[in-house]
């Protein structure tokens, strides 16, 4: 009988995902995202086997300031994208206490429809300390999903901050939410954020919100062309949707395989591809350095004197920085 406090076998997860068994991927991103040392091993191996059966989706990460409405246009868009006849995964990031996993329920009852829905998975994670509104396992979870069977992952941001380039760095299209009222959220919005959207949608199109969607929608239609991104086959698009009435909704979809078409063809779908399993490595080097500089008492201790020295102004932050690192190199070769 299965001992209670160890994991099952490798083959157990891989079996279960390749069958498109929900229970044992909620499992195995649960797995991943496990910061016991006693996981990592098997994680590691498990999105190693599960690399080949990955890769097919459409990935479109959605953001957007808090109350935009980012959940509702999700279970209004979960539920035209299966529909037709696809199968959608959603990753949502909780904001709260990594401590406390953030609220499982209180994401699904946000879109209580979609959870319901046979060909669709939803699986809310806390973001914790990671930056950019994902969480340090999100690209790992998107790759178990994939190779479940299902074909459009959707990841839902915090919202928008300084580091959602994050999650443009993992992600084929990217979409921005915003609200109706284009003058001072037009002033407000940032140069970058609007840059990195594969396309703006203003939400909430509807009843007296109509009139003051439209003036948004032409102001930044106006921003845009202002902005002339070049060197890509794709202009964004700046789209009016409505959540209650549903308008909106499967021209939203037409414009993700629309993009998804032409960026193929133009050879940008698998370049973007290429350059975000770089930054993957890339960042995971970075996170596994960190880990370690934490993991390692003797090296906390002598980064709390350094600190000390660092506040006493006996070292400066840059000649400190500079000692830390020799005292790591030493630590690795002993």
């Amino acid at each position: 009988m299965q001992n209670k406090k160890s994991r099952p076998a490798l083959a157990y997860y891989a079996d279960g995902i390749i069958k498109g068994d929900r229970v044992v991927l909620a499992q195995a991103i649960t797995l991943i995202e496990s910061e016991l040392s006693s996981d990592r091993e098997i994680a590691s191996n498990l999105v190693q086997t599960m690399q080949p059966h990955s890769g097919n989706a459409l990935r479109v990460g959605i953001t957007g300031a808090p109350g935009v409405g980012k959940s509702s246009l999700i279970e209004s868009l979960g539920k035209h994208i299966t529909d037709q006849h696809n199968k959608i995964a959603v990753l949502t990031i909780d904001p709260s206490s990594p401590r406390t996993k953030g609220s499982i329920l209180g994401d699904k009852t946000r879109m209580d429809t979609l959870a319901r829905n046979p060909h669709a998975f939803i699986r809310p994670s806390p973001a914790g300390k990671a930056l950019g509104g994902v969480t340090n396992r999100t690209r790992e979870a998107m790759m178990l999903c994939e190779a479940a069977g299902f074909n459009v992952i959707i990841v839902e941001t915090v919202g928008v901050g300084q580091s959602e380039v994050a999650v443009k760095n993992m992600v084929d299209f990217f979409l921005l939410l915003l609200l109706p009222g284009a003058g001072d959220e037009l002033q407000g919005i940032k140069k970058g954020i609007v840059e990195l959207s594969d396309a703006l949608v203003i939400t909430k199109a509807d009843g007296d919100n109509l009139d003051r969607a439209r003036q948004a929608q032409a102001e930044y239609q106006h921003a845009l062309h202002l902005l002339n991104p070049g060197g890509s086959t794709w202009r964004t698009p700046v789209m009016l949707i409505s959540s209650l009435t549903g308008s909106g909704i499967q021209e939203i979809w037409h414009t993700m395989t629309e993009f998804k078409n032409k960026t193929t063809a133009s050879g940008e779908f698998d370049t973007n591809r290429i350059n975000q399993r770089l930054i993957w490595f890339e960042e995971q080097f970075h996170f596994l350095l960190q880990r370690n500089l934490t993991e390692s008492e003797t090296l906390q201790q002598q980064i709390k004197s350094l600190k000390e020295k660092v506040i006493s102004q006996m070292l400066s932050p840059s000649l400190a920085a500079h000692q830390l690192l020799q005292l790591f190199y030493q630590s690795i070769c002993k």
